[in-house]
Formats: structure tokens, sequence, C-alpha cells
């Protein structure tokens, strides 16, 4: 299940603190519960004090006229002074005045505090709060609720703005509209970020829509990276081509593309070896592939529970490689969800699929308005 729990919360708790919300109505009731006992005593009655007893009843269920108005008087006060301590929230004291700054101070600190917690970048949750303020000091407003209209709309805006501003990547249509046999694909990222099973799931969708491929095993460093790949060619009905341990990565994706060629194969998905991107060797040799294989699209494969660690990664593979988008792994285990707003916008980069599971069928492409739904869904 995707939910982004962290983030969803940031902005829930806020949007909470607008309504007077921040505590669920079943905790309430349950605090109150624990602070109100109830004390059950047992104690025997004696025929006069029971006499006495039921009289007294009677005298107070059927209390004189005047007493009955004025007790329906005090109820009525009662009632809508608890009303009214129920409709109080944090907002209450700047109604009916020109919000400032320093009226909303310690919700944006909080705020910024809670996107940073979760994996939002630093310059995006400035940005995020910038917005936020530009759209609310200097508004005058008389509800709570307007407060909390203006606060979401904010935030929902400056999220689109931060995931649309990169043109968005259809795989499936873009391989169609270069009508280029073959399409070549080159895959890199660093160690245990799920390179080899990405590439099996977009092998998986490119066969669903009806689009060949062939899979170039170019981790010839990795022990057990070509049988893994060829374990999922075999499942997939797809064809390979592998080279020794040890051989030139970049004659193996040569030899690929030309057999893709002589088939009439549409696509070459070429793997490539996990690399820290501290490790200048194995970049270099990434620049080799890229140089000779001349991809068309060159996918770089993050993990999303490595958070801002990711985003570096992303950096140093920009400024050493170059790559066109993004695909992010294991979402279905993030909690956090705050690395996609930081890559969008400090990259410049679409995130183009989300992986969400180990099924084949379990990579989903990334769409802004569903992400943003999923953040503000009750």
């Amino acid at each position: 299940m995707i939910c982004f729990d962290k983030l969803k919360k940031a902005f829930n708790n806020l949007l909470d603190k607008i309504k007077g919300e921040s505590k669920p109505e079943e905790e309430k009731k349950e605090e109150t519960k624990q602070t109100a006992p109830t004390l059950q005593i047992e104690e025997a009655k004696s025929p006069r004090l029971e006499e006495t007893q039921t009289q007294q009843k009677q005298e107070i269920t059927n209390p004189p006229e005047g007493v009955q108005i004025a007790e329906k008087e005090e109820k009525k006060n009662i009632i809508t002074t608890e009303e009214k301590k129920s409709r109080f929230s944090f907002f209450d004291f700047i109604k009916y005045k020109t919000i400032k700054e320093e009226d909303i101070q310690d919700i944006l600190e909080e705020l910024r505090y809670q996107l940073l917690e979760s994996d939002v970048s630093y310059e995006v949750t400035e940005k995020i709060l910038d917005d936020l303020k530009n759209a609310i000091i200097g508004k005058k407003v008389t509800r709570s609720e307007d407060l909390e209209e203006l606060v979401t709309n904010s935030l929902k805006k400056s999220i689109e703005e931060i995931l649309t501003k990169n043109q968005r990547i259809d795989l499936i249509e873009e391989i169609r509209k270069r009508n280029k046999k073959p399409y070549v694909i080159v895959f890199f990222g660093v160690n245990g970020v799920g390179k080899t099973t990405t590439i099996a799931k977009v092998a998986y969708l490119l066969k669903k829509n009806k689009i060949s491929c062939i899979i170039s095993a170019s981790d010839t460093f990795r022990a057990a990276a070509q049988e893994q790949l060829a374990y999922h060619a075999s499942k997939l009905e797809i064809p390979i081509v592998k080279g020794k341990y040890g051989a030139d990565p970049a004659s193996v994706a040569f030899d690929a593309i030309n057999s893709a060629k002589s088939r009439n194969i549409d696509v070459v998905l070429i793997d490539t070896a996990g690399r820290m991107h501290v490790d200048e060797d194995l970049v270099s040799e990434l620049k080799r592939i890229v140089k000779i294989a001349k991809p068309d699209l060159r996918i770089l494969v993050l993990d999303s529970l490595a958070g801002n660690d990711a985003l570096e990664q992303a950096k140093y593979f920009e400024n050493n490689v170059g790559y066109d988008a993004v695909i992010l792994t294991k979402v279905d285990a993030d909690a956090k969800g705050g690395v996609i707003l930081s890559l969008a916008y400090e990259l410049n980069k679409p995130v183009i699929y989300l992986g969400v599971g180990q099924d084949y069928d379990s990579l989903i492409p990334f769409d802004a308005e569903w992400f943003i739904k999923r953040l503000f869904s009750s």
C-alpha cells in the first residue's frame, strides 16, 4: 500500500491545527473517560432512608414551574458554552483580522521540521513555506474554514508546480513516436537499488504493449548478475545477450544492439553493473558504455528508502554521466515520500515509474495528480 505516511502527516497536522481537531474523536473520548472515572458504591439502605430518598426524587422530578424554566435556561447556556469550546480552533485568535507572519510563525516552523523529516530537501521545503506565506499573509479571514482552504490550495499548487516543471515521459508513447529500431535504453544506479528487477519489469511492460525487446547483460562485474537476468528473460520469453565475467561490458551492449538490428527487435534494454557514485573507475566504465551504445534514453534507478542519499547519488550521476529520467524503487515500503519532490525540483528530471512490489506488473507510471491526491486524502 502506497501512502507516503510521513509527508501526508506533515500536511494533515497543519490542517488539523487550523480546524482545531489535532486529536481523533476516539482519542478525545478515551481521555474523557480516563479523567472522569465512575465510582460505584454499594450501601445498605434502611426502609426509612429509602422512603426519604423516594420523596426527594419526586420533588426533583416535579419541581415548581419557575424552577423548571430557570433550569432550562441554565442548560441552554451550558450547551452554548460547550458548542463554543468545540468550535474553538488554533487560529481563532486571528479571526476577523489581517494575518501577519508572526501569527503563523510557530506552525511554519513545525511544518518545516516535519517536511525535512519526510526527506523533503531544504530547498523544496523553503519553496513550499514561501508559497504558503505568500498565499495567506495579508489575507483577512473570518472563519478557520477559509484559512484551511487557503492553506490547502497553496500546498497543492506548490507540489503541482514542483512535479510538473519537468516534461513527463510516457515510455511506450516515446518508443512508438520515435519509430527507431532499435530504441536503446541504458539503466544504471548504485548497488542494491533493484535495477535488475526493474529491467525485468520494463521488459514485461513492453511485451504487454506488443513491443519486442532484447536484454543486454552488460553487468560483467557482479557475481550471478547475468544469471539473475537470464532467469527473468527465460520467464518472460525474451532474448538475452551475455558475456564472460570480466569482459568488456560495452562490447556486450554493442553485440545486443547488432542482434536487435538483425532480428528486427524494437528495443534494447542494457543492464550495467551497480556502482557506488564515488567509484571513479566504474563510473568511467559507464561513460564508455554510453559512448558506444548511444542510448536514446538513460534511466537512473534510485531506491526511495535512501532518502536524501538518493538525491546526492542523482546529483553525482547527472554531473558525471547524465541521465534523462528516474525510476524510483521500493516505494511500497517508503513511509516518507519526500524524495520524489526533491528529485523533481532540484534536478529537473521526471520520475517516470514507481516500483511498488516484486511482481512484474508492479511498476506503475508516476502521475502528479495521483501523488497529490494520495497526500491529501483522509
